[in-house]
C-alpha cells in the first residue's frame, strides 16, 4: 500500500512539474506577442453541423490594434496523427472549402497547396494599407472529413481557439448548432481550456442549450494566452451525422498507382507492337559480319551508342596499320601511365564519319597541321564534344538497319511520356499529395530511358543482328583447338577481332583463350618498358584503354555557390498573428 501512494504521489508531482513547465512556457512566449501589436477582445464562433457529414464556421474578431499593421492571418491545421480506441493510427487530412472573408481583402491557399501542406492559412488585410485601433474580422469556412466516427456515438471534436495564436484573447464565446431533430443535452458536451494534453474539463464556461444549440460564453475571469486551446467536444449519436466514404477507399487513397501501372501497361504495348525485336537465331560465326566495324557492330548489338563503341575503333585501327599505340609508363612518385597513339597513314576512302570524326579529333583534319602524335592524357576535358559528335553520327549511319516507323512512334512517345508525366505531377498533386506527385519522377525517368528500346531493326539489321550473335557467342565459348585452327589460316585473327571483342565488352574473356596458344601480342601496341607477353598485353591494353575512355568524355567540372478529450486534442489547430 504505501508503494502505491509513493508513486501516487511521484506521479502527481510530474503532472505539477509538468504544469508549471507548460505555464512558464507559454508566459515566455505571451511576452513575444507583445511583438504582434493587437489584441484580441473578443472571439464569438458559430458552427452549424450537417447531416451530411460536413459542418459551417463563421469567426468573429473583434480586434485592437496598438501599432500599424495591414491585418491578420488565420491558420488551420490540415493534417492529423489520430489514434483509436484499439491504439491503431490512423492519418487524417480534413478539406477546407468555401472560404469567405466579408468586407476585407484576403487570400486562401488553393487546393492543391492545402493537398501539400500541413496547414491552410488566410491572410486578411491590404498590402498597401496599414491600420490601427480597433477592427472587426468576420471569417466563414466549411469543413470536411472532421467528425469521428465510432461504433457507439460520433464525436464532433473542434478547437475553437488553437494554441499558435499570437496574441491574448480576452473573451471566446461559441454557439454550436447540431443537426435538426438530434437527441443531445448538455450531459453530450465537454470544454478545456489549458495547455495541449489537459484533460480537465474546464471551469471557465457557462453552457447552455436553448432552442437545439448549445451556447457556450467565457466568464469573467476568463484569458486565453498563448499555447492554450478552447477544444469543444460534443457527443453526437450515431446516424445523426453521414459518414462521407469514398466509394472505392483504395482508389482515395492509392488510386495513383493504378494510374502509373496503367502507364507502365500502355508502355509495354506500345514497346511489343513497335519496338520489339523479330525473334533472331544466332548464326554461328567465327568472324565478324563484312562490312561491319567494332563501332557499328556494338551499336547494332544492343541498340545504344556507347562510349565502347567508338573506343573500338581503336585496335581497328591498330589492326589495319593506320596507327600505333605505346604504353608510357608514369615518372616519379605522383606521376600516371599515359598512353600515346601514333598515326602512320590516314584512313581510307570512304570512312564513315562517326570514324572520321573520332580520328580526326585525335589526329587533326588539315594535311598541313595534322600531328602524327597524340598523348591521350591531352584529350582531357576537350575531346568530350568529339565523342558526343560521334556518337550522334553513329546513331544516324545506323539507322539503314532500323524500321522507320519504329523511329517515328519512339519520338511520339518520348513527346507523350514526357507530357503526361508534367500532367501526371500536377493532378497527383491535386488529388494525392506530394508523395504520389513525387513518384511521377521515377517513373517518368525510367520510361524516358526505356525508350531507347522503342526500336524495331528491319530484315536487313535482324540478318546482321543474327551474324553479330553469333560470333559475340563464339567469343564467349570458344575452345583452344577452334583458335588454334583459325589462327593458322589467319595469323592476325585475334588482331582483327579483339576490337569486336572490346565492343560486346568481351575483350579480357576473349584475351585470356589466347594466353596458352604462345602468341605474341599486337606489334602496333608496344610498352617503353620492353617487351610484353600476351599475358601482360591483356593487363596493360585494358589499363590504357579504361583511361582513354574516362579521358575521352571527361568535361570541365561546374561550380556553384549559395547559400478521451483534451484541451488541444481536436480538428482545427493553427493559429493566427498579424502582419
Amino acid at each position: 500500500m504505501n508503494s502505491i501512494v509513493a508513486i501516487n504521489t511521484k506521479i502527481n508531482n510530474l503532472l505539477l512539474d509538468k504544469k508549471l513547465f507548460l505555464l512558464f512556457f507559454g508566459m515566455l512566449f505571451f511576452l513575444k506577442t507583445s511583438a504582434q501589436d493587437f489584441i484580441v477582445n473578443k472571439c464569438v464562433v458559430d458552427i452549424y453541423i450537417s447531416e451530411e457529414g460536413y459542418f459551417d464556421v463563421m469567426e468573429n474578431y473583434d480586434i485592437t490594434f496598438t501599432a500599424h499593421k495591414h491585418g491578420i492571418f488565420r491558420t488551420i491545421r490540415t493534417n492529423y496523427d489520430l489514434f483509436t480506441e484499439d491504439s491503431i493510427q490512423e492519418k487524417r487530412k480534413i478539406k477546407i472549402r468555401n472560404i469567405e472573408v466579408p468586407n476585407h481583402k484576403y487570400e486562401a491557399d488553393f487546393d492543391f497547396v492545402q493537398k501539400i501542406s500541413d496547414n491552410l492559412q488566410i491572410k486578411i488585410g491590404d498590402k498597401n494599407k496599414t491600420i490601427i485601433g480597433p477592427q472587426h474580422y468576420e471569417i466563414k469556412y466549411r469543413v470536411y472529413n472532421a467528425f469521428l466516427f465510432g461504433d457507439s456515438q460520433i464525436r464532433f471534436y473542434w478547437n475553437i481557439k488553437s494554441d499558435m495564436w499570437q496574441t491574448v484573447f480576452e473573451k471566446i464565446d461559441f454557439n454550436i448548432h447540431p443537426p435538426e431533430n438530434v437527441d443531445v443535452g448538455l450531459d453530450n458536451i465537454f470544454i478545456y481550456t489549458d495547455f495541449g494534453g489537459e484533460t480537465n474539463e474546464s471551469t471557465e464556461y457557462d453552457i447552455n442549450y436553448e432552442n437545439g444549440v448549445f451556447k457556450a460564453k467565457s466568464l469573467p475571469r476568463f484569458k486565453s494566452y498563448l499555447g492554450q486551446n478552447v477544444t469543444v467536444l460534443l457527443n453526437l449519436p450515431l446516424g445523426s451525422v453521414e459518414e462521407i466514404k469514398p466509394w472505392w477507399p483504395f482508389w482515395t487513397n492509392y488510386g495513383w498507382t493504378l494510374i502509373l501501372a496503367v502507364l507502365l501497361v500502355l508502355f509495354y504495348w506500345v514497346w511489343n507492337k513497335y519496338g520489339k525485336d523479330d525473334r533472331v537465331v544466332a548464326t554461328t560465326s567465327y568472324f565478324p559480319p563484312s562490312g561491319i566495324d567494332p563501332a557499328m557492330a556494338g551499336f547494332l548489338i544492343d541498340d545504344t551508342e556507347d562510349t565502347q563503341d567508338l573506343i573500338a575503333l581503336i585496335p581497328y585501327w591498330g589492326s589495319r596499320g593506320i596507327i600505333t599505340m605505346e604504353q608510357i609508363p608514369k615518372k616519379g612518385w605522383f606521376g600516371k601511365d599515359d598512353t600515346k597513339l601514333t598515326k602512320l597513314k590516314p584512313l581510307p576512302d570512304g570512312a564513315p564519319d562517326y570514324e572520321r570524326k573520332i580520328f580526326d579529333g585525335l589526329f587533326g583534319s588539315s594535311t598541313v597541321s595534322s600531328k602524327q602524335e597524340v598523348l591521350i592524357s591531352s584529350l582531357k576535358d576537350s575531346f568530350y564534344t568529339k565523342m558526343a559528335s560521334a556518337k550522334t553520327l553513329l546513331k544516324a549511319k545506323a539507322q539503314i538497319y532500323y524500321e522507320a516507323e519504329a523511329k517515328k512512334m519512339q519520338t511520339r512517345t518520348i513527346i507523350a511520356t514526357l507530357l503526361l508525366g508534367v500532367f501526371l505531377f500536377g493532378f497527383f498533386l491535386l488529388i494525392w499529395g506530394l508523395f504520389a506527385a513525387l513518384a511521377v519522377i521515377p517513373v517518368t525517368v525510367f520510361l524516358l530511358f526505356m525508350t531507347v528500346h522503342l526500336v524495331k531493326k528491319n530484315t536487313k539489321g535482324n540478318k546482321m543482328l543474327s551474324e553479330l550473335k553469333g560470333f559475340k557467342s563464339f567469343i564467349k565459348i570458344a575452345e583452344e583447338n577452334k583458335l588454334k585452327m583459325l589462327l593458322r589460316d589467319s595469323p592476325s585473327y585475334f588482331e582483327t577481332t579483339m576490337g569486336y571483342a572490346l565492343a560486346f565488352g568481351l575483350f579480357n574473356q576473349w584475351t585470356k583463350k589466347f594466353e596458352a596458344l604462345d602468341l605474341q601480342p599486337p606489334s602496333w601496341y608496344t610498352s617503353s618498358t620492353g617487351a610484353i607477353t600476351m599475358h601482360n598485353f591483356s593487363q596493360s591494353f585494358s589499363d590504357s584503354i579504361s583511361t582513354a575512355k574516362a579521358t575521352m568524355v571527361s568535361s570541365p567540372s561546374s561550380s556553384s555557390s549559395g547559400g478521451g478529450g483534451s484541451s488541444g486534442g481536436g480538428f482545427g489547430g493553427g493559429g493566427g498573428g498579424s502582419w
